[in-house]
């Protein structure tokens, strides 16, 4: 029964897939243009290359933007249930927020958030 299922999803996502792109060729627009390959910088043409080394740092840096900005995400579930579990809902959160100033403590000794 659940093989017969999953055959039948597998099917549908290929036949709607194979469906999207048939349409897509059939009614997008068509234009062949060499300039469409060219990279496109708002409105300026680019000089050089666009292949440009980028610091590490801007990686670091969103990253542990996205880091802590999901973390402060975990504190609004703990919020609504804050008065349900009591002492141990504080115990729990102060170990969470300790271990996120340390993390951030550690990420700022290293030099992750200064911009350079």
């Amino acid at each position: 029964m659940y093989f017969t299922l999953f055959i039948t999803v597998i099917l549908t996502a290929v036949v709607l897939v194979v469906a999207a792109y048939v349409i897509a060729k059939l009614i997008g627009p068509r234009s062949y243009n060499k300039l469409k390959g060219e990279p496109y910088e708002c409105g300026i043409p680019t000089h050089g290359s666009s292949w440009l080394p980028v610091s590490i740092g801007f990686y670091l840096f969103a990253i542990l933007f996205l880091l802590f900005d999901i973390e402060t995400v975990f504190l609004y579930p703990w919020a609504v249930v804050v008065k349900q579990f009591g002492v141990m809902a504080i115990v729990s959160i102060g170990f969470f927020l300790l271990v996120l100033v340390f993390g951030l403590a550690y990420a700022w000794r290293k030099g992750a958030l200064e911009w350079k």
